[in-house]
């Protein structure tokens, strides 16, 4: 609308998103020692992304290429940075560029986070 796109730092909630905490918290993760993912990797929000990695497992795909495809389909965004301590998760990452979320798949993912697409920036 204005010209303007925007960068999403951390798209994949510092690995929140990627279903990792889906079983707890792994020794040595970041949540053992970052106070912004011990706010935020709940017991609530952990459901939520166990739903989300159903979605994304019923797609084939894995949750953090959900999670990724989600936020890039969005026009208003021109790229997100995400960050990654194996080769295989850039690689991984990647592959979402190419995912295309339908009308009902988005719909499921806004159901789950507990969110509406009709509000307008």
């Amino acid at each position: 609308k204005y010209g303007i796109g925007l960068t999403v730092w951390s798209p994949l909630a510092e690995g929140l998103l990627t279903g990792k905490y889906n079983e707890g918290i792994p020794e040595g993760s970041r949540a053992t020692w970052s106070e912004w993912a011990k706010r935020w990797i709940t017991e609530e929000n952990v459901e939520r992304v166990r739903k989300l990695t159903k979605v994304a497992k019923d797609m084939g795909i894995t949750t953090s290429q959900l999670a990724l495809a989600w936020i890039l389909r969005k026009e208003e965004i021109s790229c997100a940075i995400t960050g990654a301590t194996k080769p295989e998760q850039i690689e991984e990452n990647v592959k979402a560029s190419g995912i295309k979320l339908t009308t009902d798949v988005i719909r499921k993912i806004e159901e789950i986070l507990g969110i509406s697409e009709e509000r307008e920036f």
